[in-house]
């Protein structure tokens, strides 16, 4: 298994459950390779013991074990576009993120994966992780008492990472019931229920660490943190409260050397009983599309916009030929709700979208030039946003100071974009310098960034971007809304006058 957390990646040997950590295996798909686990944190239920709960959810939670594709043997061990994306969120992080070992495989072998999962109805209908069951060729899954079944795929969605399963048994199963995860608080005990290393199920304490963890890898990160055990081959297992009921699905973990480390994660069941329930239907989820890039509203954005609370989710980029640009969405706009759903930060607005199917209509408010107004769009599906910036300019190089924020500019000249690797057709002012000791340089600002226009206006030279930084302050602004382009990607920074 490899050293990260994988959100689309069945554990190549025998196991699954994502881990993330400094040494053989970080948030990686938990997979048995070698048996290290972690003993329980000794937590006493208040009954003095956990005992009645395992007797009934126990017999409800299964093995998967699934035939990979011969061309996939690798599947593991590669640097996938996920893999990156997590190496990149650990590495911000200031987390080591190891280099990975291949598992050794003879060539006649086929590779094997092996997960958890737990039955939701007693005609056998079974929930687990996706990247438990990807690229399989060959499901099958192991009930408690041993019984072995084929089991088919009903349906699996990769950015939700479930997947649901069905087989045929000769009678009625044992099922678990669905818990509200929205209940759980911080210290509230849990227990997970799973395979790890395929050494036969396996239960462990511990308690909620943490809620809302966003891991960047897809619209729906909302992990419940727990400090339980769970290794490789927990992936797709129940993580169940004190009655017994699913609260969540356990699916990566952090680690530096393979086992458990007490950092745990898990899909909320509030948010997978509703995409199982879909999954069970349909076979498949179209999720929504907008076609924007948003960032967070902070204090200072929120200042720089007058906007009562930082709240929201900030358009960065519109996409042309999205339903974004169609329905009239701009950069600067921030979003403040989807419908009646308020929405107070971006991850709260890539799940609204993410949730609605193609063709649903729906009102977008949007704070836009100080006010409120409504923005009608019609959403569409899963397509790869494209990027695009059509900027023009010219002008000659004239460096000029802003001593408010503290950055030198100058005017994009077709010699400068040349300089700069820029389309002569981009337009602004480029940083020229940044004085360390003022506030653009507190808020991120760098030589050589291109200032495109200030406080949602379009700017075209330097003068400009003075002009309309000179007449914030003239305003009463705190601070400074600036559309910065930056290797080719467009960013808002807010950026505090400086006290006089």
């Amino acid at each position: 298994m490899s050293n990260l957390l994988r959100k689309h990646r069945a554990a190549a040997i025998v196991g699954a459950a994502i881990i993330v950590g400094a040494g053989a295996l970080p948030f990686a798909f938990s997979t048995p390779a070698a048996i290290a686990a972690a003993e329980p944190s000794g937590i006493i239920a208040p009954s003095g013991s956990f005992a009645s709960i395992v007797d009934a959810d126990k017999p409800a939670v299964v093995t998967v074990t699934t035939t990979m594709k011969a061309t996939d043997t690798s599947a593991d061990v590669g640097d996938s576009p996920m893999d990156e994306q997590f190496r990149q969120f650990f590495e911000n992080q200031g987390i080591p993120f190891p280099q990975q070992q291949a598992p050794q495989h003879r060539p006649s072998q086929r590779p094997m994966a092996l997960g958890s999962g737990f039955i939701i109805s007693a005609d056998g209908v079974i929930v687990t992780n996706n990247h438990v069951i990807e690229n399989a060729t060959d499901i099958k899954v192991t009930l408690d008492d041993g019984t072995e079944l084929p089991a088919k795929l009903l349906g699996a969605d990769a950015k939700s990472d479930l997947a649901v399963l069905k087989i045929k048994a000769p009678k009625p199963l044992a099922t678990v019931a669905w818990g509200d995860s929205d209940k759980l608080k911080l210290g509230d005990q849990i227990l997970a229920i799973g395979n790890p290393f395929g050494i036969g199920t396996t239960v462990t304490a511990g308690i909620v660490s943490a809620r809302g963890r966003d891991l960047h890898s897809g619209p729906y990160d909302d992990f419940i943190q727990i400090d339980a055990p769970i290794n490789h081959g927990n992936s797709g297992g129940p993580l169940v409260d004190r009655d017994g009921n699913v609260v969540g699905i356990n699916t990566a973990i952090y680690s530096p050397n393979g086992g458990s480390v007490g950092v745990g994660f898990a899909i909320p069941s509030d948010e997978a009983k509703a995409i199982v329930a879909k999954l069970e239907k349909n076979g498949s989820i179209d999720h929504g599309y907008l076609g924007v890039a948003i960032q967070p509203v902070t204090a200072d954005v929120a200042a720089a916009v007058g906007l009562s609370q930082p709240q929201g989710a900030l358009v960065a980029n519109v996409s042309d030929g999205t339903p974004a640009a169609d329905a009239g969405l701009k950069s600067g706009d921030i979003v403040t709700a989807v419908g009646s759903e308020t929405v107070k930060t971006p991850k709260d607005l890539s799940r609204l979208v993410a949730d609605l199917s193609p063709g649903d209509k729906r009102s977008l408010t949007v704070w836009r030039n100080g006010k409120s107004i409504d923005v009608n769009v019609t959403v569409g599906g899963n397509d790869d946003s494209k990027q695009a910036a059509n900027d023009k300019g010219d002008g000659k190089v004239q460096p000029s100071n802003q001593p408010s924020i503290g950055v030198g500019l100058a005017n994009l000249t077709p010699d400068v974009k040349q300089q700069l690797n820029l389309p002569q057709n981009v337009e602004g002012a480029v940083v020229a310098s940044v004085n360390p000791d003022k506030p653009a340089a507190a808020a991120g600002i760098q030589q050589g960034d291109i200032i495109v226009s200030v406080n949602d206006k379009a700017v075209h030279n330097a003068h400009e971007v003075q002009s309309a930084v000179a007449e914030a302050g003239k305003a009463g602004r705190k601070s400074v809304l600036l559309l910065i382009q930056r290797d080719g990607n467009k960013t808002f920074v807010a950026v505090p006058f400086a006290a006089a």
